[in-house]
């Protein structure tokens, strides 16, 4: 391999995937990035973007869709005013910046829409889960009572990995045709019509859906001191502008593949990378 990368920020599985790439002899350059032994680090991003082929941004490309994440304060249009003939390859890119790039002959990929990746990446995020779940209980997760909202991808794997466990398992679903499955496979399964006369008996709440789930009218009945992990993006499942009023512990547990399990979210980049330059 002797492809010339350009990274720009991200997290420590970038940087993981960084030194994966140079191990496997090709050009690294790097900006935004601190600590990754062997590659090249550029002054200005005119520079990297000069010398690479392909620029990998972080997963998300941007929290705040002004900045790229990253150690500095780079501005998502200093990358796209000197981007072009190129390929882009981040997470979660933002419409608009399609439309920067539109007329430059960027190929973009985003990684996020790659279903190999965001199934290989519920794995590490259903393991963090249950890290996080297990750190912020005094309690077992085995005979605890666990809801999941949502039976999307991540909501499939945590189900199955609490199940594993030992927890009692209920997942939360609107389609029938998902309530079915969860019966299906041994879960027990509860209608959003239905969760308000339910919540009483859960002892950890995992939500996965970005939509204002838990609100004022049912966070009255989840029971004290239960704990719930949010696992969806902006805005998430529960509303924190009352969760204050109520006795329940909240634990925001955002991008955890990239806390828990850097180096193998990594691996799952670095072969969705060479998997795409193929094509």
């Amino acid at each position: 391999m002797n492809n010339k990368f350009l990274i720009i920020g991200g997290d420590l599985r970038i940087r993981n995937l960084a030194h994966m790439l140079i191990e496997d002899g090709n050009e690294v350059y790097t900006y935004g990035i601190s600590n990754v032994k062997n590659s090249i680090e550029c002054k200005t991003i005119q520079e990297g973007v000069n010398k690479a082929d392909i620029i990998i941004g972080p997963v998300p490309f941007s929290k705040d869709n002004i900045h790229i994440l990253s150690e500095d304060n780079i501005k998502i249009e200093e990358l796209t005013s000197v981007l072009e003939n190129k390929t882009l390859i981040a997470g979660n890119i933002k419409v608009y910046v399609y439309d920067e790039l539109k007329n430059k002959n960027v190929k973009i990929i985003d990684i996020l829409n790659k279903e190999e990746f965001a199934i290989l990446n519920s794995i590490s995020t259903a393991e963090g889960a249950i890290q996080v779940a297990m750190e912020k209980t005094e309690f077992i997760l085995t005979g605890s009572n666990c809801l999941i909202l949502g039976f999307g991808r991540i909501g499939k794997v945590l189900a199955k990995m609490l199940n594993g466990i030992g927890a009692n398992v209920w997942c939360e679903a609107r389609r029938e045709q998902d309530l079915a499955w969860i019966k299906a496979y041994g879960y027990k399964g509860i209608h959003l019509d239905k969760l308000n006369e339910n919540l009483e008996k859960f002892d950890i709440i995992f939500n996965t859906i970005p939509s204002i789930i838990l609100n004022d009218t049912n966070l009255k009945y989840i029971k004290n001191n239960a704990l719930i992990v949010e696992l969806a993006s902006a805005p998430g499942g529960v509303d924190k502008d009352v969760l204050n009023n109520y006795n329940i512990n909240y634990e925001l547990a955002l991008a955890l593949p990239g806390k828990v399990a850097p180096k193998t979210s990594a691996k799952f980049i670095k072969d969705i990378i060479y998997k795409t330059k193929e094509e």
